[in-house]
């Protein structure tokens, strides 16, 4: 799994001007079964979104098509890790490391 830590490096206005292409975005990812949850960070200075482990090679592909990303008005931290545990109703998250 992965955390896609987004840090707005544009003022919030530039980031307004693509919200509407970026909820396609996430909406479309979504639907493909990449992304698992996704919001904005308090304070608004980014946000966070969860995705699937995929290919790194992919995700990148993924994350580039991103207006914020594309647009240069975010960047990206991509961060990586296995879920072994988790609370009662979580388990579909759960991951197998592989040693």
């Amino acid at each position: 799994m992965y955390i896609l830590n987004l840090n707005y490096i544009k003022p919030l206005e530039n980031i307004d001007a693509l919200l509407e292409e970026h909820i396609k975005f996430l909406k479309k990812h979504y639907e493909n079964g990449t992304f698992i949850a996704s919001g904005r960070k308090v304070p608004r200075t980014g946000g966070i979104i969860l995705a699937r482990n995929i290919d790194l090679e992919q995700l990148e592909k993924t994350i580039n098509e991103d207006p914020f990303k594309r647009e240069g008005v975010a960047e990206y931290e991509i961060i990586e890790f296995i879920p072994t545990m988790m609370a009662d109703g979580y388990e579909i998250l759960k991951e197998t490391p592989e040693y």
